[in-house]
């Protein structure tokens, strides 16, 4: 198969670029929680329970302190890799069960907000949390299957880390709507231009 044949050299998303620019401080803070002696899945565990208990806070209609416990999950997120690369055994596993449990602590956000509008009757919003969710999944989705058939899908204006630049400030700001919608829009289209970006490569582009 000729699949990897045009592709491009990967190129490093925004989220990728934030853990080269925050090395100095997620390096302390993961070797002193290697110290302690846990383990990098433990801590990958703990953001996914704190993002369950953020999406009990936005069921219930409190923003606020649901989207500050989603804003405080995401060091938590990055620590797991760099405790995994200060210990010197990142696994490819361990990068899977990583990517598994980020859509899951994304899906429990939007099942939380969800939850919430379908309590208020506002179907319109709870129709936006669909199509953010579904293309939330479909940008992780697109990037690991074009990398699977050996092409490069490191584009889009609104991968993970972009999209919660927009969902946190909207939830602790006050206006959940507007991010709920831009992520429904804008994620759909990183979407498409990572389908349009493999399509060119695979044309030899």
């Amino acid at each position: 198969m000729q699949a990897n044949e045009g592709a491009h050299p990967a190129r490093k998303t925004l989220s990728e670029w934030m853990r080269v620019w925050f090395k100095g401080v997620l390096d302390p803070i993961g070797a002193f929680l290697n110290r302690l002696g846990l383990h990098p899945n433990t801590i990958t565990l703990v953001g996914v329970a704190g993002n369950i208990i953020a999406a009990i806070f936005l069921a219930s209609g409190n923003f606020l302190v649901g989207g500050l416990l989603v804003l405080l999950m995401g060091p938590v997120d990055a620590l797991d890799g760099t405790m995994a690369r200060l210990r010197g055994d990142p696994t490819d596993f361990g990068a899977f069960v990583d990517s598994l449990t980020d859509r899951y602590s994304e899906l429990f956000i939007f099942l939380g907000l969800l939850t919430f509008y379908l309590r208020q009757e506002d179907l319109w919003t709870a129709w936006g949390i669909f199509v953010a969710a579904g293309g939330s999944v479909l940008v992780s989705y697109a990037k690991a299957r074009a990398e699977a058939v050996g092409f490069d899908a490191h584009i889009g204006i609104l991968t993970r880390f972009e999209r919660y630049l927009v969902l946190v400030p909207s939830l602790v700001l006050g206006f959940p709507r507007v991010g709920i919608w831009l992520i429904a829009v804008l994620a759909n289209i990183t979407a498409l231009q990572r389908a349009l970006y493999v399509r060119r490569q695979a044309r030899g582009g």
